[in-house]
């Protein structure tokens, strides 16, 4: 064992003895510069692999956001095709309220030009039987009432006290009213009468009904007379139950025995049209 060990000490030693101190330096020399440029070498790969790792999981980032990218633009290229289809049909839904604008407005303009022919009839009669029949006398009142024309006369004019012969004085003023019925072929002629509250009995007449109804159809029968076509007229009795002031006073009584003549203009194609129309505009 002793004589194994002492073998290879005595090799070295032999080598050693057989290369110079020169040499020996250059080989450290040499072989302290490999070690350098290996613990460079090291280094750099140190720095390449954590670079390799940086970019690598730079690059992951960058995939999954290009994917995200790719997504978000197909989203986009979707809603872009959504809006386009919401676009069309909110043009078609707006062109269609349009078009229901402009429907509605023909048909209130349609409205508004009957209403206002109407009113222009109405004036037009106004004026017409004002002229004719004249305004001084204050028991005779020509007026407008819920879009009615009448004349409104004081029974004492036309009657006297508990009659229903029409006298020669209303003659003329229903001559008047006549002439004016009669330049409007297409009217009609309602008279309306009206009494007081106080009892009534003569003859065939049992009450203030029959006194109404009487002297209205006095007053038409006049009227036929006068020329009016009997397709216009209309007799009516209204009794005491449309009193234009309680019947306490003896004046108050005069005041409500009265005659309404009231004109009604045969406009029944505005009337229907107006009607149709409210009725489409309800629909709509």
């Amino acid at each position: 064992m002793r004589a194994k060990l002492i073998f290879p000490i005595a090799v070295a030693t032999l080598l050693s003895s057989c290369v110079s101190q020169k040499k020996f330096t250059e080989l450290e020399n040499k072989q302290k510069k490999t070690q350098d440029l290996l613990n460079t070498a090291t280094v750099k790969l140190n720095s390449c692999l954590e670079d390799k790792a940086s970019f690598s999981a730079r690059a992951k980032a960058l995939e999954e956001q290009l994917a995200e990218l790719k997504k978000t633009n197909s989203d986009l290229i979707q809603s872009s095709k959504d809006l386009t289809i919401l676009t069309t049909k909110g043009a078609e839904n707006l062109e269609k309220s349009l078009e229901s604008l402009r429907e509605k407005d023909l048909k209130i303009s349609r409205l508004q030009d009957a209403l206002t022919k109407k009113d222009s009839v109405t004036l037009a009669l106004v004026t017409s039987l004002k002229r004719e029949v004249g305004i001084s006398d204050p028991d005779i009142n020509v007026n407008v009432e819920k879009g009615v024309v009448f004349i409104s006369i004081a029974d004492k004019l036309l009657f006297k006290s508990g009659s229903y012969n029409v006298t020669s004085k209303a003659k003329n003023v229903l001559a008047k009213v006549a002439k004016v019925v009669n330049s409007k072929p297409d009217f009609e002629c309602l008279v309306e009468s009206h009494t007081d509250n106080k009892s009534y009995r003569s003859g065939v007449l049992l009450d203030n009904w029959d006194l109404s109804v009487k002297r209205a159809t006095s007053i038409v029968r006049v009227l036929e007379s006068l020329n009016v076509k009997p397709e216009q007229l209309i007799a009516s009795g209204r009794s005491h139950y449309i009193p234009l002031v309680p019947n306490d006073t003896a004046e108050n009584r005069a005041k409500n025995r009265r005659t309404r003549i009231v004109i009604l203009p045969k406009i029944d194609q505005f009337y229907d049209m107006i009607e149709s129309e409210m009725k489409n505009l309800a629909k709509e």
